[in-house]
């Protein structure tokens, strides 16, 4: 089930997991388009990832799923709108990563929970639904989640699937990545980007392994189209330079 709402489209793409997919330019000329994703968890309660502003359409969607609960900043660079949220959903706890929560300080934003600066091993209120693994090793700091009711994995800048066809087909505007076309799992050119987004080689192995060992199907990327099926193979074929 989807809708669409000038340029946001809102699609259920497994039960209670919604994503809200918008254009977006990156350097300004890439065509990478964002998405946030919201998902009901068993108690009730409203999980999102935040990655694109909160405009009327996804203020509906969430309000029909629940009381909003978490909102979530899922790398370093994944966090602009999060004072906007936190301001339309006082009640919600922030966990981010740190570099995203120190970007906030000066409006006042607080975190209840900040990934890379909180133990590792630590537990934030979600987990019976959802599970989180921190790359301290990726250059963006990304955190990979897995919902394990719908055998999904939502990731921000650990996956990229363009081209963007789902989140710029309201535009009217063309979807292709200049000069490579495609920039998904399967190319050389995404296996180039995140090698270029390596701090941390062995930190980088440890968690590639963990989120392989995540029964999931699905991944939801922020930018480009859903992987709805073999999620698993895209990941092993993403980093398979990361298997001994």
């Amino acid at each position: 089930m989807a809708s669409s709402s000038a340029d946001c489209i809102t699609r259920e793409v497994a039960k209670d997991v919604w994503t809200i997919s918008r254009p977006f330019l990156r350097y300004n000329f890439i065509p990478f388009g964002g998405r946030s994703t919201a998902i009901k968890l068993s108690n009730g309660d409203v999980w999102a990832l935040v990655s694109t502003p909160l405009n009327e359409a996804m203020k509906a969607k969430l309000g029909e799923m629940g009381p909003v609960k978490w909102l979530i900043g899922a790398d370093a660079v994944h966090h602009l709108f999060l004072g906007e949220f936190k301001k339309a959903y006082p009640d919600a706890k922030i966990v981010a990563v740190d570099e995203a929560i120190k970007e906030h300080a000066a409006e006042g934003l607080k975190a209840d929970g900040a990934w890379g600066a909180d133990l590792p091993n630590t537990k934030y209120g979600f987990e019976e639904d959802i599970q989180h693994c921190y790359f301290s090793g990726y250059k963006n700091k990304d955190v990979a989640f897995f919902h394990a009711a719908s055998k999904t994995m939502i990731t921000a800048d650990l996956i990229f699937n363009l081209p963007a066809t789902e989140q710029y087909s309201m535009t009217g505007t063309s979807a292709k990545v200049p000069v490579f076309g495609q920039l998904s799992p399967y190319t050389w050119a995404h296996k180039f980007l995140l090698w270029t987004m390596d701090v941390d080689k062995q930190a980088m192995k440890r968690d590639v392994k963990t989120v392989a060992g995540w029964d999931f199907n699905r991944i939801i990327p922020c930018h480009g189209d859903v992987i709805e099926n073999d999620g698993k193979k895209a990941w092993m074929e993403a980093y398979k330079s990361y298997f001994d």
